[in-house]
């Protein structure tokens, strides 16, 4: 189904606090990988997860593993109590995560994030050496490979800022 940058635009103007994480943010960073969705780390507070619901208003916003229930709305009895949605609409499909426990608290990603213009779009990424480490945590055969790219474009970065290119 894939995903739009209206998307971001959406948790943005909706006000939802989050940050891009996931192939999305690999693409950021400098990866060529494709991906199917989008990432985000997000704290899954009420209010948090109604302006996620809110934000997505008008697209038939559903849970992508019960498409035996109805779309969501913010009186909707499953949005309290949550860990992890994924979540799919007219849009694409969205993974809110509300836990990163192998790279850091929310607080913790959010204020070492870094602001990147994403498709003429900017929102704020997980940093790239967070990024590594949460690809080498999963540990699947395309989140290596994304890390082992990330970390060649890493070092690509630090050579240009020692020669003084960066």
């Amino acid at each position: 189904m894939g995903w739009s940058i209206e998307m971001l635009r959406r948790l943005t103007d909706g006000g939802v606090d989050y940050v891009l994480i996931g192939g999305v943010a690999a693409n950021a960073h400098g990866s060529a990988i494709h991906t199917d969705d989008l990432d985000v780390f997000a704290p899954l507070s009420h209010e948090n997860v109604l302006a996620i619901v809110r934000a997505f208003s008008g697209t038939h916003l559903r849970w992508r593993h019960r498409p035996d229930l109805p779309v969501i709305t913010p009186d909707d009895p499953l949005l309290s109590g949550l860990k992890n949605m994924y979540l799919q609409c007219d849009l694409g499909q969205l993974d809110v995560l509300g836990e990163l426990p192998e790279v850091g608290s929310y607080p913790e990603v959010a204020a070492a994030s870094v602001e990147i213009d994403v498709r003429g779009f900017r929102c704020r990424v997980i940093n790239l050496d967070s990024l590594i480490a949460l690809k080498r945590t999963v540990g699947r055969e395309k989140d290596l490979l994304v890390a082992r790219e990330l970390e060649l474009i890493r070092s690509i970065l630090d050579r240009r800022k020692s020669e003084g290119n960066a």
